[in-house]
């Protein structure tokens, strides 16, 4: 598929991400757990499944970062994947507040922050963030790679995937959505950070992301990969 249109697919992916995901926490003032994950599970789930032929679903930059890293696609793909989802969050969440203002309290446009980095947190609670949003990105990326990226996990439909990824991050919602928001994502968060400034410790939803996905790429592609020869 021409990068163009790759491209397309991955802004429409993510700009669904962000207006369900973050759609989810305005109508439910964030108070709802479930309906939280849920929603960004559900919306994951169905949009990987409808971009995986075309972009193969990313809809993620850790994640387009880390398959440049496995040597799974081009960087100069990556790096246009990165930019097309950054762009859909950003649209997103400025439509999210211009059509639902009034209706609800928009707040932070559905942003992915936590009691670890909500409100000036401390070094030490940013850190903690740092870690937490690794290790559930670390399990993102290692279920993307085993259902969605190896040949002999994809079965005969990349649905199977798409599934798989959405539970795993309705999930990290349910575990660690109260700590930090579970963004697992830098597209989530930035979003929202751009049209409704809450940048409160927005470093830590850039560096835990791509450090977790990154890990589990490597760890994946040298231990459980098929060797090429």
């Amino acid at each position: 598929m021409p990068t163009s249109r790759a491209c397309l697919a991955e802004f429409v992916g993510t700009f669904a991400l962000m207006f369900v995901g973050g759609g989810a926490i305005i109508v439910t003032s964030g108070e709802n757990l479930v309906a939280i994950a849920l929603a960004h599970g559900l919306i994951l789930a169905v949009m990987v499944s409808a971009t995986m032929h075309i972009s193969g679903g990313q809809i993620n930059p850790a994640i387009s970062i880390a398959l440049g890293l496995a040597g799974r696609q081009p960087w100069s793909r990556a790096g246009a994947f990165v930019v097309a989802q950054l762009t859909g969050a950003t649209v997103a969440a400025f439509l999210l507040k211009l059509l639902m203002s009034g209706a609800y309290d928009v707040g932070n446009v559905g942003a992915t922050l936590g009691a670890l980095t909500h409100n000036g947190s401390g070094h030490a609670d940013a850190v903690r963030a740092v870690a937490l949003e690794a290790i559930a990105t670390f399990f993102l990326m290692f279920v993307i790679m085993g259902t969605a990226v190896d040949r002999r996990g994809v079965g005969g439909s990349s649905a199977v995937g798409g599934f798989a990824i959405g539970l795993t991050v309705a999930a990290a919602i349910l575990c660690i959505g109260p700590l930090t928001g579970a963004s697992l994502n830098p597209a989530r968060s930035l979003g929202p950070a751009i049209v409704a400034g809450a940048w409160d410790a927005h470093w830590v939803y850039w560096v835990g992301p791509i450090a977790g996905a990154a890990l589990a790429s490597l760890a994946y592609r040298f231990t459980f990969a098929e060797k090429r020869g």
